[in-house]
């Protein structure tokens, strides 16, 4: 964590979605490769969605809070549970530029995790470095290859047992 990221005095970041939530989680969904909106609106409906909210100490904090209320979402993670199998699948995860590389990415996994009732699976393209490093960090192993999944490139599939 950066020094200018304080956690709230509760230690958490990381909640679940609220309905109120919506329209912030889609703004931040539009940076994705890949998105799906249907599978968001499915998520958020169940009340599966975690998010990860500004703490507000930070400049950037209020300017959110006056835009969003006073727990501003920075970031997300959808999760997938399989109907006929044990385990999750991380469908979605999206941090603000603003909040990267302060542990929000790893408070999200944790909670995909910790819900979790076998292992964990992801996909990432597999020029995208920085989210490489944080599943592999925190314990993800590519397991295999999708080929053609973002149109012309292929994604990586990992997974946390």
């Amino acid at each position: 964590m950066t020094d200018d990221a304080e956690v709230p005095a509760d230690g958490r970041r990381v909640r679940p979605a609220r309905p109120a939530d919506g329209g912030r989680i889609r703004e931040l969904q539009s940076v994705l490769r890949r998105p799906s909106p249907e599978l968001l609106a499915h998520g958020l409906a169940l009340g599966n969605v975690l998010v990860s909210v500004a703490s507000g100490t930070r400049g950037s904090d209020r300017d959110l809070e006056s835009e969003w209320g006073s727990e501003p979402v920075v970031g997300y993670l959808l999760p997938v549970d399989g109907p006929d199998r044990p385990g999750r699948h991380v469908a979605e995860l999206v941090v603000a530029p603003a909040y990267r590389r302060d542990g929000r990415g790893r408070e999200l996994l944790s909670g995909a995790i910790d819900d979790a009732d076998g292992p964990v699976t992801l996909q990432v393209h597999p020029d995208n470095g920085a989210a490489l490093a944080l599943y592999e960090a925190v314990g993800f192993v590519v397991v295999g290859r999708r080929h053609g999944f973002y149109g012309d490139d292929d994604a990586l599939t990992l997974r946390y047992d």
